[in-house]
């Protein structure tokens, strides 16, 4: 592998786990997924990302220039009563997201598939949150705080694609799909 020098100067930055200030943030939904706590509660989580392709938008200056890639999740719950999620709540995300009005889907399946990579608009609050004794300030978003983005040309890049070192590259993509020949005395078993 050779020498290599140590330089801690361009070591990327992590722990930054804060709440975003409260405000409108245009943002792309990474994903969707049901979840569980230990208790037995149950949710869709939304992990969303804030835009990176609108530091220049004048209205988003303090938004999404100074936070964009940084992630919110935002959970909807199951109603304890009903054992059963809010579909107007849902479908109040579906809208934001552009999903056609009168359309039928299927659900969970196509309520995840369909939000993949969407862009929407979210007004982000900021909440006392006590876990344990200890109290801090988290993001929330309730379903009618979502909004269809106002920049539907979305160019946002993601890490992989915006040249990251940890992006694995395909070692077959030069092959052009041919196939690849190799012997039994190629093979460790």
């Amino acid at each position: 592998m050779g020498k290599r020098m140590m330089d801690y100067d361009n070591l990327p930055v992590g722990g930054d786990y804060d709440a975003l200030p409260a405000g409108d943030y245009e943002m792309v939904i990474n994903k969707v997924q049901e979840q569980a706590t230990k208790s037995g509660a149950e949710s869709l989580q939304l992990d969303l990302v804030v835009r990176n392709d609108l530091d220049k938008a004048p209205d988003l200056s303090e938004t999404n220039a100074k936070y964009h890639n940084r992630h919110v999740f935002i959970d909807n719950w199951k109603r304890k009563v009903t054992q059963a999620y809010d579909e107007d709540h849902l479908d109040l995300v579906m809208k934001a997201a552009g999903f056609p009005n009168h359309k039928a889907y299927d659900f969970p399946d196509d309520f995840i598939s369909f939000l993949y990579h969407k862009a929407v608009r979210v007004h982000l609050s900021n909440e006392d949150n006590t876990y344990n004794g200890k109290t801090t300030k988290v993001n929330r978003a309730a379903p009618w705080n979502f909004a269809e983005t106002e920049f539907p040309e979305m160019q946002h890049k993601w890490k992989e694609e915006a040249g990251n070192s940890q992006a694995t590259p395909d070692p077959f993509a030069a092959n052009n799909d041919k196939s690849i020949d190799i012997s039994d005395d190629d093979l460790p078993f």
